[in-house]
């Protein structure tokens, strides 16, 4: 451990944008991160989630929260006990064997992530497709790129994004469909927030059913109801062809099947695809003739048209535009896939579904087959495609998978239909975890958890949205036991080798001693199987990615660079050398809104949350701009259903159901419903009347999936939305050190099944960061019930919470189900509320929370802490939510700054960030300041 200060050049793993980032480290621990200002993707720039890696990555973290040894369990469920790592690799392979031997291969299904390296990712396609010679191998890029994959193949021939991020400068039209970029991709979005003020006369079109932060940059907005895509693009489609705004020379030239697309299209009059999107046909006529007529469209699209039951056709469709109208191969010019993990696409390069083979190699061709089993060295590659998720997780609910091998992901909290899932973990007569957190929901599940490395240890390599390759490099050793994900692979599968093929030569000869020597040698083995193909990176090493930084493929050998965009001279890689139209007709959503289910519920991110938040989620600070979950519904659903602001709502579709509270928001249409998929059981949960435990929002969601991708239809349910009849409530906060509050989350986890509705969640110090004040983390615990729960209850949650000492304030009324208790401290010649539980009526947290977050002084109110009502016994002054996570700058400060700020909205953005610096830092929040400067007239007079 060096006492020097030192740096590691690595990247960012949360988004595909790919961003490089600097970590900064000493004495064995990471003490900061900041932006690479050399790497391609992101120039030196992080949002909110990125900027504060380096505290997800601290000692209190670590300790807290990381699975760092292994672990079994000797019943479902039951508590788990530490194991040597040779017991537990021998345990694995005794029982993968043993499983293999009695019900043949196809009985393991191991489903992966788009969070492991490329390296991880081949070790254990090798190990599944080759070694136990089984195509159950998928991985959660399923539930988020399968689709663009099946759509860039069925229309391009190949699964390569033709674009790069430098088309965004070069782009006269931008065309984002189902992308809330600004938050998704927030990096991204600040290139092209440059790109529109370098070049006013740019026009961004943004399709998506909600007005996200995405839409602040759009000159024209298609709310479109959720899943018609198809219908827009055919109706867009149709209105070229009318206006002959087509390109009949590069049509006959380059591509193929444009009749049959004609013969679907022709039928879809404006008047009618409009009517089904809910927009209107001027908008509608816009649209075609923007994309159409621009010199360069570059399409950017993401989840919206990916997790859908017509995933690849809502792909393809959007690419048939670019193909009709010659809008492909071009500077400005592409459909851009965005990725939605930082390395789905390395997954997707050797192969990493269970559809798929290494370098973009068909299952389905034996010529494929037979090329990838010689380089493996190994008889052959089974032909029949495997297990898809869904079809993995329904297969072991049914009893034919016996064992899952799950490796950094988090299957209990991010598949749809939680349910079935949940069964299928349950029945599975052996589960593995290989995880870097102990946090997470399937850990419950788990019979072997097995410590793996994360960001900050990890080495290897990933790829970008934009085809760029990165060395992302340990800046520490592993935490505590873990070992790296190859590493794991390779000692098992040497093990599996010794019991199913004894005697023979490894297949994974690769120095697990030598870390760094052994991810190389895995990694070139990897690029020899590109040699030839369209991804060919034999021109790159090791030594060219530390020399040259990041590079783009194709690169093969002999190459002086990678391809910045693909397709220019409009050969594609198909037999014919033609692209091919994909004529697909609209289907609706999988599930329609009926009179028992009248709203539409769609999913989506959070600013500075990821996935189910096993990282980001041990920040409190990063909860500021979202503190809890909530169902948003419009205004006019609220006043029509008589619910107002944080009403409890039961939330249901025909799978599960779920209890949270209700917001009124503007940005979603009538008989819409909107939910952020990272509310997973961690976070959110409670008991159902049949005293089932309650999931989180993908309980709800259908496991129905995109027959040519397999990709569920996680954006969209039908749900009915009623009142919640749960008139006792509860909510308990207290403040506690940065190395204890974690823990103490987790031991109120257990408890929130005991509640009807239960949401516990971390909090921060509201406001700009303080240095002094006291390092410490919140955590909140929200519940609600019938009745008032057992006396015995509450005081366990008091004692968790450090709310029974002698400093706490108390008021008890057993008979009509009332509690208050409030906690504190002297400090600064005064008093500080630094803890707090109000049980039935909790109508005082409106001002107790603001004086213990905003951390008031509290002496003048004495005992009138525990005064009951919503009216403050002496006026507080909140200062609001969060906007800028980076400076802490508020809603209300921002509101007041606004109203005396004059001028062209241009230019009260630039006096309000001058004043307040909020959205100077990594620029996340700038689309919110966009909005709020529009909606906050200045006050006259």
């Amino acid at each position: 451990m060096s006492a020097t200060p030192q740096e590691t050049r690595s990247t960012c793993p949360y988004c595909g944008v790919g961003c490089g980032v600097i970590i900064e480290t000493q004495a064995g621990a990471i003490t900061g991160v900041r932006g690479d200002p050399e790497h391609p993707a992101n120039f030196g720039r992080l949002c909110t989630k990125g900027s504060t890696l380096h505290l997800t990555a601290s000692a209190a973290v670590t300790r807290q929260t990381r699975l760092l040894q292994p672990l079994q369990r000797l019943q479902r469920r039951g508590p788990t006990q530490p194991l040597a790592w040779d017991t537990a690799l021998d345990l694995a392979a005794d029982r993968l064997s043993g499983i293999v031997q009695a019900h043949g291969p196809d009985a393991l299904g191991f489903y992966l992530s788009g969070q492991l390296l490329t390296e991880d990712y081949y070790v254990f396609n090798k190990l599944a497709k080759g070694l136990l010679g089984t195509n159950n191998l998928d991985t959660n890029s399923r539930l988020c790129m399968s689709s663009a994959v099946a759509g860039y193949k069925a229309t391009l021939g190949a699964d390569a994004p033709p674009a790069s991020y430098a088309d965004f400068d070069h782009a006269d039209c931008l065309f984002i469909a189902g992308s809330n970029a600004a938050w998704a991709h927030p990096i991204a979005f600040r290139r092209i927030e440059d790109a529109k003020r370098a070049r006013p006369g740019m026009k961004i079109v943004v399709v998506d059913p909600r007005r996200t932060d995405t839409v602040e940059l759009a000159d024209l907005h298609l709310a479109i109801q959720p899943g018609t895509d198809v219908m827009l693009f055919h109706g867009m489609l149709h209105i070229m062809l009318r206006e002959g705004w087509t390109k009949p020379a590069y049509i006959a030239a380059h591509t193929s099947g444009f009749e049959a697309l004609q013969a679907v299209v022709r039928d879809v009059a404006p008047e009618h695809a409009a009517q089904v999107c809910g927009i209107s046909v001027q908008d509608l006529y816009e649209a075609a003739r923007l994309f159409a007529t621009s010199s360069s469209t570059l399409s950017l699209y993401c989840q919206g048209l990916n997790q859908s039951s017509s995933g690849t056709a809502k792909n393809a469709a959007l690419i048939n535009l670019h193909l009709a109208t010659g809008q492909i191969g071009r500077p400005g010019a592409a459909p851009f896939s965005l990725t939605g993990q930082p390395n789905a696409m390395g997954g997707r390069e050797v192969g990493g579904l269970s559809n798929l083979l290494s370098a973009h190699r068909d299952m389905a061709n034996p010529e494929h087959r037979a090329e990838v089993a010689a380089h493996w060295g190994v008889a052959q590659v089974p032909g029949t495609p495997g297990k898809s998720a869904v079809e993995m997780f329904e297969a072991a609910a049914d009893g034919q998978i016996k064992a899952l091998w799950i490796a950094c992901t988090n299957p209990a909290q991010s598949m749809p239909d939680q349910a079935t899932v949940r069964r299928a973990l349950q029945r599975a007569e052996f589960v593995v975890l290989q995880e870097a957190f102990a946090s997470t929901a399937t850990a419950e599940f788990a019979d072997l958890l097995l410590p793996a490395t994360t960001w900050g240890e990890k080495m290897g390599t990933v790829t970008n949205s934009e085809r760029r390759i990165s060395r992302v490099r340990a800046a520490l050793p592993p935490a505590g036991e873990a070992r790296h994900d190859w590493a794991i692979g390779v000692q098992l599968a040497r093990r599996l080798e010794a019991r199913l093929r004894p005697g023979q030569t490894t297949l994974f000869p690769y120095a697990t001693d030598n870390p760094l020597a052994g991810v190389e040698a895995i990694w070139c083995e990897h690029r020899e199987s590109t040699r030839g193909r369209d991804l060919d990176i034999t021109g790159l090493s090791y030594e060219r990615l530390d020399r040259q930084g990041p590079q783009q493929w194709p690169l093969p050998e002999g190459a002086p660079s990678g391809k910045v965009r693909l397709y220019e001279d409009g050969r594609f890689p198909t037999p014919d050398g033609r692209a091919r139209f994909h004529a697909t007709a609209y289907r609706p959503v999988a599930e329609a809104r009926d009179e028992r289910f009248p709203f539409s519920l769609t999913t989506g991110r959070l600013r500075d949350q990821w996935h189910g938040m096993s990282r980001t989620g041990t920040l409190g600070h990063l909860f500021g701009h979202v503190a809890e979950p909530t169902v948003q519904l419009h205004p006019d659903d609220l006043v029509r259903h008589q619910w107002k602001d944080g009403d409890l709502v039961t939330v249901q579709s025909r799978r599960g159901s779920i209890v949270l509270p209700v917001q009124a928001s503007t940005d979603i249409g009538l008989k819409q419903a909107y939910i952020a998929m990272h509310w997973g059981a961690e976070f959110l949960s409670g008991c159902s009347a049949t005293g089932e435990a309650l999931a989180g929002v993908n309980a709800l969601m259908p496991s129905a999936f995109c027959p040519g991708s397999k990709q569920p239809e996680l954006k969209h349910a039908a749900v009915r939305i009623s009142r919640a009849e749960l008139p006792w409530r509860l909510v308990a906060m207290a403040w506690f050190p940065e190395d204890q509050a974690l823990t103490v989350r987790e031991r109120l986890k257990p408890l929130m099944a005991a509640f009807a509705f239960s949401a516990c969640v971390p909090f921060g110090p509201a406001g700009a960061p303080d240095a002094t004040r006291p390092a410490r983390t919140g955590v909140l615990f929200r519940a609600a019930a019938p009745e008032a729960p057992p006396p015995e209850l509450l005081v366990q949650i008091e004692a968790l919470l450090g709310l029974r000492d002698t400093d706490s304030l108390r008021y008890i009324d057993a008979q009509r189900g009332q509690r208050r208790t409030v906690r504190i401290e002297p400090r600064d010649e005064d008093t500080r509320v630094t803890g707090l539980l109000l049980g039935g009526d909790t109508r005082a947290e409106v001002w107790l929370k603001t004086l213990l977050q905003e951390d008031l002084p509290a002496a003048a109110y004495g005992r009138l802490l525990l005064s009951p009502g919503a009216e403050a016994p002496v006026a507080v002054v909140s200062q609001g939510r969060t906007v800028c996570s980076c400076l802490g700058v508020s809603d209300l400060a921002i509101e007041t700054a606004l109203a005396h700020c004059q001028g062209r909205d241009e230019d009260r953005l630039g006096h309000l960030q001058a004043a307040l610096k909020c959205g100077t830092n990594c620029g996340s929040c700038v689309p919110e300041l966009k909005r709020m400067v529009r909606l906050i007239k200045p006050v006259t007079g």
